[in-house]
């Protein structure tokens, strides 16, 4: 299950360029919530939090309960990070997106699927495993919500498939994409055609031409 972390923020009363720059300029990123019955609200998060929170994070989905202090008193918003703006050259966080969510209420979320093992029609016969989908689109409270989805894929043989139909998810967990949809296959090893090349190509038979025969009898050459 995703792991309920614990960030700190603060209100963030300005707006503007130069204003989110002096937010960043006292070790702070800017950042904003928004969903739920509660109005957006502009924040800001510590940077060195929120850098090692992103750094031991498995998986794409991370739930995290705000605590937003404001003039003395705390207030708390659960919610999972929806969006994580970098710097397009320095790489270093410049914003981030959360979407706030009731620990009551089931939400829609896409989660990392792990392929675990190899399938015996990689290791014996030479097969190529594919994974087709790369999430999987699922619903539960937000408690349930999984890091990742590991799929036991070793008992694949040659032409078998996993479809969504067959991944085991974790309670509290449902899965909402179709459930005929092929998720790992397991299919015959490619042989690349060696081109032959011309010295290799095969003799043409050689004809032997019937010799004619003059009128005196003689062989005409």
């Amino acid at each position: 299950m995703a792991k309920q972390v614990k960030l700190s923020a603060r209100p963030r009363s300005e707006s503007g360029r130069n204003a989110v720059k002096q937010v960043r300029a006292r070790g702070a990123v800017p950042a904003v919530i928004y969903g739920g019955k509660d109005a957006p609200a502009n924040l800001e998060i510590d940077k060195k939090e929120i850098n090692q929170l992103l750094a031991h994070a498995v998986g794409e989905n991370i739930l995290v309960d705000l605590e937003i202090n404001e003039g003395g008193k705390t207030s708390n918003r659960l919610s999972l990070i929806q969006e994580v703006q970098h710097h397009p050259v320095k790489g270093h966080i410049i914003h981030v997106d959360f979407h706030a969510v009731s620990a009551t209420e089931e939400i829609e979320a896409e989660v990392v699927l792990e392929p675990a093992g190899e399938p015996v029609g990689v290791k014996t016969f030479g097969g190529l495993l594919q994974q087709s989908i790369r999430t999987l689109s699922i619903s539960c409270l937000p408690q349930n919500l999984p890091e990742l989805i590991t799929v036991d894929v070793s008992g694949l043989n040659i032409g078998e498939a996993l479809h969504v139909r067959d991944i085991k998810l974790p309670a509290g967990v449902t899965a909402t994409a179709e459930a005929e949809l092929t998720v790992f296959l397991v299919s015959e090893p490619t042989v690349s055609e060696e081109s032959v090349s011309s010295g290799d190509a095969p003799k043409q038979p050689e004809v032997i031409k019937e010799k004619k025969v003059d009128a005196e009898g003689g062989d005409k050459k």
